[in-house]
Formats: C-alpha cells, structure tokens, sequence
C-alpha cells in the first residue's frame, strides 16, 4: 500500500486551518495557535508548546512544515547573504537576505527558473522548471529569518522566476504574509516585479492595490526593448506605458521603473533622453541598475561615468531617479545573478 502523500502545511490559510483542526475535533482557535507558530518559523509541530500533543501528532500524519533546506549558503563582505534554498521535492531556488538603513529585506524567487527569455539575466538561462505555492514563497522568508537570526520587514519579489506567470502563488504568498495572526507583513512593504505582463498587472491592481510595483523596462522604446526582451514582442512598449498610467490612475502609487544600464545598449544621453520625454510629468520612479556581470552572457555594465550622467539628464528633466546600490555582487547575489547553482 502506497504512503499518502502530505501536504505543506504553509500552503493552508487560516480559515483553511480551522476547517482542518475542526474535523479533527478540536476547536476553532487552535487554527490561530498553529498559524501563529508557523510564522515564527518553527521547524517541527512539537515545537508548537501550547498545542496538545494529540492534534500535534495527528498534524504530522497528514502534513509537513514545507521550510526549504539551506543547501549552499555565501555572505558578502556587505553583510548580504545568498542562500540555494531546496524543497521537499528536489526543486531549488535562490533568495538574498540585504541590510538597508531603513530595515532588513529579501528578495524571494516566484519560481525556479524562468521563461521570459531576458538576454541579460542569469534566471532564465536553464529555463523554467516549475512554479512556487505560496507557502514555498513564505518558506524562502522564514528560512532566511532563521538562518540569519535577522528579522526581516521588506520583502521584494524580484529573484528567479516572472511573478505574474505565478499569479496564484503570488497571491497565495501575500495573503499569507500579510495575515495579521501570522508575520503580519505590511503590504506597503512588499514590492513585485514584473517583465510587463499587462493583463495580469490590470488584475493586480485591483487585488493589491497597495503593494508596490515594479516593471522591469530597460529600454526608452520598443526596437531597443525587444532587442534584449522577448516579451516585447508580445507586448508593446506604447501599449505597457499605457498599461501603467492605468495602473496609477487606479491606485494612486507609483511606478517603479527598473533600467539595467548595458554598455553600448541602452546607456547612451539619447536613451535618456528619449526615455525622460516619455515619462515626464508621471507619478513614477526610475532605478537605474548597474548591469551586473552574468557567466555566459556577453553584456557589460555601463561605466559610472555614464550611468550618472543618465541619471543627471532625468533628474534635470524633472523624473525621479536613483542609482540603485548593488549588494552581493562578489557572490552572485545582485540583480540578474540568481540561478540553480551549486557550484562555486
């Protein structure tokens, strides 16, 4: 006879857990009891203290506490660590703990891999493998908190993987977070990044409101975009400025713009200027991003020099701008960088 398959129990939602822990026989607050121990991220159901044995017990039979396995784990000199975090069924993915004057972040994988193709990024070379549930998102959170003994209050959905080609688990994993009796994440400090899906950032925008969004653009227009993004082709640059003014006018938040700076591609004063003329006037905010070197890839950063005189020519023409600080760059931990990898 076959074992029965458990269940991650990261997966289950409080009013989830209610229905499990009433149909055991017990009541309705042990529901917040168990989902109060999972946020502390708690590795075992026995370490749950003020939970009687017996429902304890008959947990485990049927779940598991779905916590990644810290496989390979690299610190920076910059206190930034990079963890290769597995799951229960092999999958592996890569989160990046940072430390910023305003709070501790991390930046969790949606996925493991990627297939949005981005010629710059070190995600999508291996392809996709497969998406992430929302307690495995979580589980890269509190994985993290346990291994640095740091508590953690911002997190970005920025590593490996589309988020918006894992809406379920996207919205799964906000739930999760943001539940007052579990970690109790403010939404404001939860920020998601994406490559442009537009029909789902419509949808996101009535869901999450309040959650910070992302576009990776990378490009002042739509030759130069679909040139180092295949999604581009699918999805115009004029129809994804449109996409966003949408989303600004529904929510009343900002843009973030993320524009990774490639020598001989997009760092040019024309690009800049071309892309200050589109975004002047809006309720947005670019990050410059200093191209981080990719084994395998053939682009390279643009020089300082250049990077800021980009950021002068949107400043002068009145577009929020900031040159992002790159954290983990010594261990392939900066943006683009995240791969299943193990060697090293």
């Amino acid at each position: 006879m076959q074992d029965r398959i458990k269940e991650n129990i990261l997966n289950i939602s409080p009013a989830g857990l209610e229905e499990i822990v009433t149909g055991l026989g017990d009541k309705k607050f042990r529901a917040k009891q168990i989902f109060g121990w999972l946020a502390k991220g708690v590795t075992d159901f026995d370490m749950m203290s003020n939970v009687p044995a017996s429902l304890r017990n008959r947990l485990s039979d049927s779940y598991f506490i779905g916590l990644p396995e810290a496989v390979r784990e690299q610190r920076s000199k910059d206190g930034t660590v990079k963890c290769l975090f597995r799951f229960a069924d092999g999958t592996e993915v890569e989160s990046v703990f940072m430390q910023y004057s305003y709070g501790n972040s991390i930046c969790i994988s949606s996925q493991s891999g990627c297939r949005m193709g981005c010629r710059f990024c070190a995600s999508t070379m291996d392809g996709l493998d497969r998406s992430l549930s929302g307690g495995e998102m979580l589980g890269q959170v509190l994985a993290m908190r346990n291994l640095t003994g740091e508590d953690i209050g911002h997190v970005v959905v920025m590593g490996m993987g589309e988020p918006f080609d894992n809406y379920e688990g996207l919205s799964d994993f906000i739930r999760l977070i943001h539940d007052e009796n579990g970690y109790g994440l403010g939404l404001r400090n939860i920020t998601v990044s994406t490559c442009g899906l537009i029909p789902v950032m419509k949808r996101f925008a009535e869901d999450f409101p309040q959650v910070n969004l992302a576009v990776s653009l990378h490009a002042p227009n739509q030759e130069m975009r679909e040139k180092t993004m295949p999604v581009a082709k699918k999805y115009g640059y004029d129809e994804l400025m449109a996409a966003c003014r949408e989303y600004t006018d529904k929510t009343g938040r900002r843009v973030t713009f993320e524009y990774a700076v490639i020598d001989g591609v997009n760092d040019s004063e024309e690009c800049a200027a071309e892309l200050a003329g589109r975004l002047k006037g809006w309720l947005t905010h670019v990050n410059l991003i200093p191209l981080n070197k990719v084994e395998g890839r053939d682009f390279r950063a643009a020089k300082d020099s250049g990077i800021h005189r980009f950021r002068d020519i949107l400043d002068n023409n009145g577009v929020p701008v900031t040159i992002r600080r790159t954290l983990g760059s010594d261990i392939d931990a900066a943006c683009g960088q995240l791969r299943r990898k193990r060697q090293g």
